[in-house]
């Protein structure tokens, strides 16, 4: 037998499917014989075969269901397909690209007053039943559906963002409160406390209530050691934020349709994100450090707008449960409001974004020991191939005593026709965990909800990218500095700590506010923005179909690679300390082992990306040379002129401090 076409029908009624080629499906020539999961299509009678003898001439067409989407085959009895399989086949897929095309559903009206299960019943079921089960579940349905909403509203008006940043020519009398004024209350108290503690006078801003967290963090000790030296934590405080250790993670995607060379075994990575942090009990503590040392928090509280001056910036703001609107005044605003920042969007405006990893999941108890060992996590995992145009992928961990944190995310164009929703992964979450891993839905204990959207920007170069402006600085997902694989703002935040805070510190020492010196400040890595590529390359683009396995079959091709070198190579490359030779090697080789792989990246990328990707590796390849010829002397002679080059040149001290840091 021959297998002719694979494809995904994207709609969960495979039933409709089944009943149009049994009932509707005209085909142009040939006997329609009805099975129970499509139909055999006889092109020719063979009169000297025996009654239960499979005619050569036949194709046969089948459907099935799986990750709430529908799947086709069509298989021939012979090692080739006939010219008139061909022509029937094309005349097939034609027509069910016509009658199923892709569907991107809008997100449905809902009066502000509705209750909100009752507003999203008929359209996400699922999500309504089991949001119901979560202790505040009212309360987070509400906020997914307002993350949504305020993301569409964003992707659809990407060229008017509303200004929210305004410049004043006129310097005011009146002397700053603050040194640091920080809107976001997630990374951005983590930043805060460092800060403080080193004696600034810091505000944070926090919509929510304070210490309220809509995602979990995973991180490995090595790295959690940055927080640990700059003294924010003590050793046994961050045992105390460590809600579980697990053994060993895995990553394994899919390759049940792949051909044998595409294939790969399961990438063993026990170090990487193998330590699941307590969210909320972190941010409470780092909350409490940035008190203790005179900070303040004005929790529920919302960001309006900022008016920058030559000498200050003032912030409006308004406290959603009295509706009172304040003012703060300080140095330098940080904006840490993540993805759905308004001041991302109006400083970078249709460039805000490149992609997004619409990102949904829950914390869960209950679970059968039998099937969830709660001792190893899923790093990466995916159990099917595209679905409804997208890759769904799983990441699982363990989390505090018996619970168990569960994403599921894919990667995404930024389209204002398909932005990407929650509320439809959500409904898929629901429907598809027990194929992802065996279990009773009911009999779970569901913790509460984790979900974002996680954004990502190709960079091409270290200052394509706007992360300030005067007296305003973006760090974290505001500053859209994320790896491809794994890490989101958080992972680079804590990885960057302490390169962010010597440089800011220098900054506010020496009044360098304006926006030439703040962009110095930036998490940039070009070992990480090389690899938007992998992003590139785990899409879909809207409007576009790709053959189902696709996906699988090139992150198998990296991932295997991986499996098969030393652990040390895989644990480098994930947490992106990837050097230019190592990449470049694994390149080549996956390179060798799929030579369809450049031609797949090219039909997603397109001419326009795989220029914009070889100015990231030229930007790499020259970081590479620099880090040759400078890192054997330069740090140690920027030490010794410190004493007279920062007091003398404060500017370019911060300059060359930024690049000595790049170095690293």
């Amino acid at each position: 037998m021959q297998e002719i076409i694979y494809k995904e029908i994207p709609t969960p009624n495979t039933e409709v499917i089944c009943q149009w080629l049994q009932q509707q499906w005209q085909p142009k020539t040939g006997l329609r014989i009805v099975t129970p999961n499509g139909i055999r299509l006889q092109l020719s009678q063979n009169t000297s075969a025996s009654p239960n003898e499979i005619p050569k001439n036949e194709l046969s067409i089948f459907v099935w269901s799986l990750q709430r989407t529908t799947y086709l085959k069509v298989f021939c009895w012979e090692n080739q397909p006939t010219p008139e399989q061909k022509r029937i086949c094309q005349q097939l897929l034609a027509e069910l690209e016509t009658q199923f095309p892709p569907q991107y559903p809008a997100l449905p009206k809902i009066d502000s007053e509705a209750n909100i299960f009752e507003a999203l019943a008929p359209h996400y079921p699922k999500t309504v039943h089991f949001f119901q089960k979560m202790p505040k579940g009212e309360y987070d349905l509400q906020r997914v559906y307002w993350w949504e909403k305020r993301w569409r509203e964003s992707v659809a008006n990407p060229q008017t963002p509303k200004p929210v940043i305004f410049t004043k020519e006129t310097a005011s009398n009146s002397t700053p409160t603050y040194d640091l004024i920080y809107i976001g209350g997630a990374l951005g108290v983590i930043h805060a406390a460092v800060m403080a503690r080193l004696g600034y006078r810091v505000l944070l801003i926090e919509r929510l209530a304070f210490g309220r967290m809509n995602r979990e963090w995973n991180i490995s000790r090595s790295e959690f050691q940055c927080l640990i030296d700059l003294g924010l934590f003590t050793s046994d405080e961050f045992e105390q934020v460590i809600a579980r250790e697990y053994v060993d993670g895995y990553s394994k995607f899919f390759d049940g349709n792949n051909p044998p060379h595409l294939k790969a075994a399961i990438l063993h990575t026990p170090t990487v994100l193998n330590i699941a942090i307590n969210s909320e009990k972190l941010l409470q503590l780092c909350g409490e450090k940035l008190q203790q040392v005179g900070g303040e928090i004005w929790d529920e509280t919302e960001f309006l707008q900022a008016d920058i001056e030559p000498q200050q910036v003032t912030v409006s703001l308004k406290h959603i449960v009295t509706g009172e609107e304040k003012q703060a005044t300080g140095r330098l605003l940080v904006d840490a409001m993540g993805t759905a920042s308004p001041i991302a969007w109006q400083l970078n405006g249709i460039r805000a974004f490149d992609s997004v990893c619409p990102t949904v999941g829950a914390v869960v108890s209950g679970f059968d020991t039998g099937v969830w060992d709660s001792r190893y996590g899923d790093v990466l995992n995916s159990h099917g191939d595209i679905s409804k145009g997208r890759q769904l992928i799983w990441e699982l961990f363990p989390a505090e005593a018996d619970e168990l944190t569960i994403y599921l995310f894919h990667y995404h164009q930024v389209h204002p026709d398909n932005p990407g929703s929650l509320l439809e992964m959500y409904e898929d979450f629901f429907t598809i965990l027990p194929e992802y891993r065996r279990c009773n839905m009911d009999e779970l204990t569901w913790k509460k909800p984790t979900f974002g959207y996680i954004p990502g920007h190709f960079s091409t170069s270290k200052s394509d990218r706007k992360i300030s402006y005067n007296r305003l600085l973006s760090i974290g997902d505001a500053a859209s500095l994320q790896s491809p694989l794994i890490f989101t703002g958080f992972g680079s935040l804590v990885r960057n700590l302490g390169r962010l805070t010597h440089l800011l510190d220098t900054a506010l020492k020496h009044d360098l506010l304006k926006a030439e010196n703040l962009d110095l400040i930036r998490a940039y890595q070009s070992n990480v923005a090389v690899t938007w590529l992998f992003s590139k390359g785990m899409m879909v683009p809207t409007g576009q179909t790709l053959p189902p396995q696709r996906i699988n079959s090139m992150l198998n091709t990296f991932f295997g690679l991986l499996a098969d070198e030393p652990p040390e190579v895989a644990d480098t490359f994930i947490k992106d300390k990837t050097n230019w030779m190592m990449f470049t090697r694994l390149a080549i080789k996956a390179a060798r082992k799929n030579p369809a792989l450049l031609l797949w990246i090219l039909e997603m990328a397109g001419n326009k990306d795989l220029i914009r990707w070889l100015g990231s590796y030229a930007d790499f390849t020259l970081d590479g040379v620099k880090n040759a010829l400078f890192s054997p002397w330069f740090r140690s002679w920027l030490k010794d002129a410190q004493p007279w080059l920062e007091k003398r040149y404060p500017s370019l001290w911060l300059r060359l401090l930024s690049f000595s840091y790049s170095l690293r």
